[in-house]
C-alpha cells in the first residue's frame, strides 16, 4: 500500500495538527493525506493532499473517501464526533455521529481493504468512558462505565473497533485521550446546541488559561470564587497538544503484536491537575492581575460530567508501547501558550 492517510475530523484543531505532524514525521516519508470533515479542511503545505467536505453519516460520501486519486489509505484516523455536552443535550445526534458514522467508516474500511492487507484504524476515544465508583488510580483492567451520552457513544465505538480487529477486518488502535490543554482560538461564541462542555477542563474551551493570557475576561464554571474548595477537589487527567499529537503519530507505528491480545484500548499518558493547579500556573507565568480576569459562576451540569471522569492513571502500559508524557505539569504548558500568544500563533 502507498503511504496514504485518511483523517476524519481533519478540520478540527487536533486533526489539523495531526496533518502537519504526519507531514514532518520521518517514519512517514512522502505521506499523502485524505482530509475530510463536515467543513472542508485545509491541507498543510508541502503535502500531496485531497481535502473533502463530507457528511460522515452518509454512506455514499464515506465510500467516496476511499475512491480519491490517492487510492486506498493504509491508515485511517477516526477523529470526528459530537463532544461532551453536545451529546448529552442532543442524544439522537450523538448516536448518529459518535456511533453510527463510526460503524459506517469501519464497515467501509473493511470492504475497501485490499486482499491480504489490513488498514490501520486509529480511533480517538475519551476518558468519558469511565464513571461510577473508580479506584484511586485507573489501570488497564479498570472497567469503563460511562455516566454520560458522550462516553457511552465512545465506549460503544471502542467495542466495534475491537470486534473488527478480533475478526481480522482491520488493525485497530483505540486511544483514550486526556483533556488537551491549552488550545488556541478566538474567544468562543455563544455555544450552539452541539457544543462541548464549557468548562476549565473541556477539550473544546480551556478558557481559564486561554482568554486571560489574551487579556480577556472569562468565566470559570467551577466554584463561585477564587476561594471555593471545589477548585482544589476537582481534578482532571491532562496533556499538552504537542504531546497528544506526537502520541497520535506514535500510534501509527506501534507493532500490532505489542498490544494486549484481548483489547486495542490504550489510555494515553498524562498528568493530574486541579482547577487550582491551573490557576496557580497562570499566576506564576503571568501574574495575579491576569488571574483576576477569571470570574466564577458554578455550573452543576458541567461539574457533574467532569467530576465523573478519572484523574489518575497507571501509565506503565502506554509507556511500554512507546507513548510519551508531558514533564513538569501545568506550568510549562501555560508558559508555552503564553509564548504562542506573544508570537501570534494563538
Amino acid at each position: 500500500m502507498p503511504n496514504v492517510v485518511l483523517i476524519t475530523g481533519a478540520a478540527g484543531w487536533l486533526g489539523g495538527l495531526l496533518a502537519h505532524a504526519l507531514r514532518d514525521d520521518p517514519k512517514t516519508p512522502d505521506v499523502q493525506l485524505i482530509l475530510a470533515d463536515i467543513v472542508e479542511p485545509k491541507a498543510p503545505d508541502g503535502n500531496k493532499a485531497v481535502t473533502i467536505k463530507a457528511d460522515l453519516t452518509d454512506k455514499a460520501q464515506v465510500e467516496a473517501l476511499f475512491d480519491t486519486p490517492l487510492g486506498i489509505p493504509d491508515t485511517v484516523y477516526c477523529m470526528h464526533g459530537i463532544m461532551s455536552r453536545g451529546s448529552e443535550d442532543d442524544f439522537e445526534l450523538g448516536l448518529k455521529v459518535n456511533i453510527d458514522s463510526v460503524r459506517l467508516l469501519l464497515e467501509t474500511t473493511r470492504q475497501k481493504t485490499p486482499p491480504g492487507q489490513l488498514i490501520k484504524f486509529i480511533f480517538t476515544s475519551s476518558l468519558a468512558v469511565y464513571g461510577g465508583p473508580l479506584p484511586e488510580v485507573v489501570t488497564p483492567s479498570t472497567i469503563a462505565t460511562p455516566e454520560g451520552a458522550y462516553g457511552m457513544g465512545k465506549l460503544t465505538s471502542e467495542l466495534l473497533v475491537n470486534e473488527y480487529t478480533r475478526r481480522g477486518f482491520i488493525d485497530g488502535r483505540i486511544l483514550r485521550l486526556p483533556t488537551v490543554v491549552v488550545r488556541p482560538g478566538p474567544p468562543p461564541p455563544p455555544p450552539p446546541p452541539s457544543s462541548p462542555v464549557r468548562g476549565p477542563f473541556s477539550p473544546g474551551c480551556i478558557r481559564i488559561i486561554r482568554e486571560p493570557l489574551k487579556g480577556l475576561e472569562t468565566t470559570c464554571p467551577i466554584g463561585d470564587s477564587l476561594a471555593s474548595p471545589e477548585l482544589d477537589s476537582l481534578a482532571a487527567w491532562l496533556a499538552s497538544p504537542q504531546t497528544t499529537v506526537r502520541n497520535f503519530v506514535i500510534a501509527k507505528h506501534v507493532p500490532a503484536s505489542a498490544f494486549y491480545p484481548h483489547t486495542r484500548v490504550v489510555y494515553l499518558p498524562g498528568f493530574t491537575a486541579t482547577v487550582r493547579d491551573e490557576l496557580d500556573a497562570l499566576e506564576k507565568v503571568a501574574g495575579k492581575e491576569v488571574v483576576q480576569l477569571v470570574k466564577f459562576k458554578d455550573d452543576p451540569v458541567n461539574r457533574r460530567i467532569v467530576k465523573s471522569w478519572p484523574a489518575k492513571f497507571d501509565i506503565e502500559y502506554p509507556l511500554s508501547l512507546g507513548f510519551v508524557v508531558d514533564e513538569g505539569g501545568m506550568e510549562p504548558i501555560v508558559r508555552q501558550f503564553k509564548k504562542d500568544v506573544e508570537e501570534g500563533r494563538a
